[in-house]
């Protein structure tokens, strides 16, 4: 007889996502002991008591066992012996001792022959761990390499928030169900903000009206009770003839104005010159729908507005978002509970951040380098020597990405990429550092979409030889000679610096009780409303001059290039994050595909299914096309960073998007891209 099987013995552990969503879950992870001895996570879902999360995870971050446990995670340091050229990496197993003192060598030669200039870090969000993204930047800090300007997502739609409202306040979302209308304004909440989706419901349950506002159709705007299809780029357009129109009918809050804002007159008379026959023309909207968009802002009490940072990746994308913040300024919906506009909660955290990451190492003369200009800083010209990744994967994400690869093939730059999968950048990397996750190191998290701070300690043994990032910068200063202090620092020094301050919001909140209960609300007032009466900007009030205007881009389309690109996030992936697992690439179609109006299918005899050439005026891709209505004409959609190695030719989107940046923030413009599109060669 055979002996029956044993159960295998499982425990639940809470710890929050890491990746970069508003949402930062407090997930639930079933760990189970195998053969081997060694706990592994089998299942994820989302913590049931959580008031938030609500006990479910994002289609994408249930799969995180599969990614964590990939059968081709790198877990041990590994040198590449083939030349970077080659298309398939060869790369051996070396030691830490082996691999650490080697890179630790070259940079001593460059910092000594070249000085710290030669050297680059480059890295963006793939954990949103403090210690594992914002510390780690501390020995290139201390080093005095330059400085690494994080403008790929949020700082259009930052330093737009700021001009008008100082700190990046928003609405608890807590407060969303109070709503009698919700607009959704540049973002796809259903995919990229899933847990917002329960308090909608229950506003919609309660008799609010939910509005769409995004150029193509996607999840959330067949959710949403109307969709208002919007050329790309016209938001401010739209925005200022919804103002129009609450000036001509007495739809504002004079009192509100009066006592919380600066600058009304002038953004009246800006206001007076768009009439919804001008907005129309302009954003492609009928003068019906822009009248009564309008009249709903204008009369539903309290409007919540979600802006995305979709919007800003334009080229004046920053006034884009600035333009349709200022609205709930109007109406006075910051008075009123479940009213106003959130781009982000990050705001409300108040850490003492002023030693992390070695933020008060910098000076004045560090030079800079904007990350969306990747491509033009690995010129041979610019002479950088070597190139430091981590939390990021440039080869797929990076604008001009193609020049981005050419850049990272060059044999005299020595790429060092510190990784959890193999990407294609470490594919082209000299030396792949295996990274432990977020289950295998202690970190702190806040969030950018709602008020928890939490704490994650280190849960499951590291497999192989996988270190976290600052584990493995802290050998490198230490073979360095480095001394500042802070690039040794522990997570319990972290937590003990970044809560040693005497903000009221984090009152009560000690690095004892957040490592006790993983997760601690901040001390916000019950009914938080932080724009009620002004803005903590100098005036002490919301500012609405200058007065947003709305202009024509530059990269106007063309007889060469007549349709407007558009590259959205996924549903099934995060930025690049999930690209290499089977499952999540099959649930998107098991290949990119460009999204293309009927008419221009019709106008350049394309044909849904087929292979097409999209051209920009810096490189080429081939994808499948998909003829469809959610488009709309003059725009081709491709949702998501696919790694190159899903698509037809081996190239992500971004081969084709330019380093052109925004208007404010020296942001990315990945939605300015004019392109053609043909038929593909067969």
């Amino acid at each position: 007889m055979t002996a029956p099987l044993l159960p295998v013995p499982t425990r639940d552990v809470l710890l929050t996502c890491p990746l970069d969503c508003p949402d930062a879950c407090r997930l639930r992870i079933t760990l189970a002991r195998g053969g081997d001895g060694q706990e592994r996570a089998v299942k994820l879902t989302g913590d049931a008591d959580h008031p938030y999360t609500r006990g479910f995870a994002c289609v994408k971050t249930v799969h995180y066992p599969a990614r964590q446990n990939h059968p081709e995670r790198p877990l041990y340091p590994l040198r590449r012996v083939n030349s970077k050229s080659d298309a398939d990496p060869i790369f051996e197993r070396v030691s830490w001792e082996e691999a650490l003192d080697a890179i630790a060598g070259r940079l001593r030669t460059l910092l000594d022959t070249r000085g710290p200039s030669s050297i680059l870090r480059y890295h963006y969000a793939g954990t949103m761990g403090l210690m594992e993204n914002a510390h780690a930047h501390t020995l290139w800090r201390a080093l005095g390499t330059p400085e690494l300007e994080e403008t790929i997502c949020a700082t259009a739609g930052s330093a737009a928030w700021t001009l008008g409202y100082g700190p990046r306040y928003g609405v608890d979302p807590l407060d969303v169900p109070h709503a009698k209308l919700i607009v959704l304004w540049g973002i796809n909440s259903l995919s990229t903000h899933s847990h917002l989706t329960p308090q909608m419901t229950a506003a919609r349950k309660a008799g609010a009206r939910i509005i769409h506002v995004d150029p193509y159709r996607n999840r959330t705007s067949v959710y949403a009770d109307q969709h208002l299809k919007l050329k790309p780029g016209t938001d401010a357009a739209l925005a200022l003839g919804v103002m129009h129109e609450l000036f001509a009918h007495g739809w504002t809050d004079a009192t509100y104005i009066a006592e919380a804002t600066l600058g009304i007159d002038e953004l009246r008379e800006a206001a007076a010159e768009w009439t919804p026959e001008r907005t129309a023309a302009v954003t492609g909207l009928s003068v019906q729908e822009i009248r009564e968009f309008a009249r709903a802002i204008g009369t539903t009490r309290p409007t919540y507005i979600r802006v995305g940072y979709g919007m800003t990746r334009h080229e004046f994308g920053g006034t884009n978002l600035r333009a349709v913040t200022l609205l709930p300024a109007l109406t006075g919906d910051w008075r009123l509970r479940g009213g106003g506009v959130t781009l982000s909660t990050g705001g409300a955290f108040a850490l003492n951040r002023a030693r992390v990451g070695g933020a008060d190492l910098l000076k004045p003369e560090t030079p800079r380098v904007n990350m969306n200009e990747l491509a033009n800083a690995l010129r041979p010209e610019n002479e950088l020597g070597a190139l430091v990744v981590y939390n990021c994967n440039p080869a797929v994400v990076a604008p001009d990405s193609a020049r981005v690869r050419a850049g990272l093939q060059r044999e005299d730059l020595m790429v060092v990429v510190l990784e959890q999968a193999m990407t294609e950048t470490a594919r082209h990397a000299d030396y792949v550092l295996p990274a432990t996750t977020f289950m295998e190191h202690a970190d702190v998290y806040t969030s950018y979409g709602h008020h928890w701070l939490s704490y994650n300690p280190a849960t499951l043994e590291a497999p192989g030889e996988a270190r976290p990032n600052t584990w493995v910068f802290g050998e490198l200063a230490r073979r360095l000679g480095v001394t500042e202090p802070a690039v040794y620092w522990t997570v319990d020094d972290l937590l003990n610096e970044v809560l040693d301050t005497p903000h009221p919001h984090l009152a009560g909140i000690t690095p004892e009780r957040l490592k006790a209960e993983g997760m601690v609300h901040l001390n916000l007032p019950e009914d938080w409303r932080p724009y009620a009466h002004g803005a903590p900007t100098p005036s002490g009030k919301v500012q609405l001059s200058p007065a947003p205007q709305h202009r024509e881009p530059e990269a106007a389309l063309n007889p060469d290039f007549p349709l407007r690109l558009l590259t959205p996030p996924a549903h099934h992936f995060l930025n690049s994050t999930y690209g290499n697992l089977p499952n999540l690439t099959r649930a998107e179609g098991s290949e990119p595909h460009a999204l293309i109006h009927p008419a221009d299918a019709e106008a350049y005899g394309l044909a849904d299914g087929e292979y097409a050439r999209l051209t920009s005026e810096v490189g080429s891709t081939r994808r499948r096309l998909r003829v469809t209505e959610a488009a709309q004409p003059g725009v081709v959609v491709v949702e998501g960073s696919w790694w190159g190695l899903s698509a037809p030719d081996g190239e992500s989107i971004n081969a084709i998007t330019a380093q052109t940046l925004t208007d404010l923030g020296g942001g990315s413009t990945f939605h300015n891209t004019r392109i053609r599109v043909e038929r593909a060669e067969s």
